[in-house]
């Protein structure tokens, strides 16, 4: 004999209230509570790499950015979920009365992971892309030098390019900004992984 158990749907205002005890994290998709995995040192290095370069080389040019921390809310998937890193043009907008959920990133970095890879490129970006501000989307590969950059050109139409090799050097598609690959994976161990 099969049990069957039911799967038990979430309010968004029951999720952030549970979030808000929680001893890890957690996203919203659609009523359902997702645990997430944890991540590496490597895949935590690669994000603060891009996420460091980005805030000291932009300075002052009115960006502002977050990392795995902050969430971010995607209305029209009823979806809360945490991106390793996000930039935001100008001031962030804030869901909610709090000051722990964006809404206008005009850019998020993925950093892959075995388990997640397959979402990320695939039902998440989908999902990203009903964000209004967002303008690129970058994969970044922590096992090997590689990232794969998708940037807006039109409301339904994404370029898409890939950077190969420790020599890469990574040129945003949407603001005036580029980083090497050394500067990417400093002190990341791509054999560890």
């Amino acid at each position: 004999m099969q049990i069957q158990t039911q799967k038990r749907y979430y309010t968004p205002a029951e999720y952030l209230e549970l979030e808000e005890k929680a001893a890890y994290k957690n996203e919203y998709r659609n009523g359902e509570i997702i645990s997430m995995t944890g991540g590496t040192t490597e895949h935590n290095k690669i994000a603060l790499n891009f996420a460091a370069y980005f805030k000291f080389g932009m300075r002052g040019k009115g960006y502002q950015s977050f990392i795995g921390d902050v969430r971010l809310w995607i209305p029209d998937y009823t979806q809360y979920t945490y991106p390793d890193v996000m930039i935001v043009a100008g001031k962030p907008i804030y869901e909610g009365n709090n000051r722990t959920t964006i809404v206008n990133p005009c850019l998020i970095v993925e950093v892959l992971s075995k388990s997640t890879q397959n979402y990320d490129k695939g039902e998440k970006f989908t999902h990203y892309r009903s964000i209004p501000e967002l303008q690129e989307y970058i994969l970044i590969d922590p096992y090997s030098f590689h990232v794969e950059q998708l940037v807006k050109e039109s409301e339904n139409r994404w370029s898409f390019q890939e950077y190969n090799g420790e020599n890469s050097l990574l040129k945003l598609g949407t603001i005036a900004y580029e980083v090497s690959f050394r500067d990417l994976y400093e002190e990341v161990d791509l054999q560890a992984i």
